[in-house]
């Protein structure tokens, strides 16, 4: 599996998209904002044959899901997302007027619902779906045991944290989704974050200071 990163947005967000043998692909997180990004995303998925298959989303604040909107028009493609967090769509004008965004544009409902322990198949690979809740009430992580990578949004960064003062936030929560489903992954598991450059559960278990004792 091929792992493609963008980084998009004024919160310079990461975006992935991954490719298998097939040139079947898959995005995690589509945050392009600017008709710049949106167009080089497009762009990057039709100059290089590719098929979208699958929108994945982590969670549902706005600067993961800007670039829904344009690969819905695009691909006939919508977002999947965990239920709980399907209240974030509603709240998307909300969000943009928080963070000083003047143009709203409309949201793409979600496709389907992602769940604590479904198995997305994905050519030779399988992404398993974990519930992480605490950044938001619906956060997801994706694991790809095969590759040794976990995509895990705004859970965990390198040597952080991902907040928790926005609307259904929980420090608690979001802690013990750490400490109990990511950091228990393979050490050698690689962690791509929704912000940030790329960690390790190694690193994380012996340098991030909210679990390194």
């Amino acid at each position: 599996m091929e792992i493609k990163r963008f980084i998009f947005n004024p919160f310079q967000e990461n975006t992935y998209l991954l490719i298998n043998e097939k040139r079947e692909c898959i995005i995690i997180d589509p945050g392009a904002l600017f008709d710049m990004e949106r167009k080089h995303l497009v762009e990057y998925i039709q100059q290089n044959g590719l098929k979208l298959t699958r929108i994945l989303q982590t969670h549902l604040h706005l600067d993961h899901i800007f670039g829904c909107k344009r690969l819905f028009d695009e691909f006939g493609v919508s977002p999947e997302a965990h239920q709980e967090d399907e209240f974030l769509l509603e709240r998307f004008p909300d969000q943009m007027k928080r963070f000083g965004f003047s143009n709203v544009e409309p949201t793409v409902p979600l496709k389907g619902y992602l769940s604590e322990g479904d198995i997305i198949p994905f050519g030779e690979t399988q992404l398993q779906v974990i519930h992480t809740p605490g950044h938001s009430p619906g956060g997801l992580c994706f694991y790809a045991q095969t590759e040794r990578v976990v995509f895990c949004g705004d859970s965990l960064f390198q040597c952080s944290i991902g907040r928790t003062d926005l609307e259904g936030g929980s420090e608690a929560k979001l802690l013990h989704s750490i400490k109990h489903k990511i950091l228990t992954l393979p050490e050698f598991t690689t962690v791509y974050s929704g912000h940030g450059p790329e960690t390790s559960i190694e690193f994380e278990r012996n340098h991030n200071p909210y679990f390194h004792e």
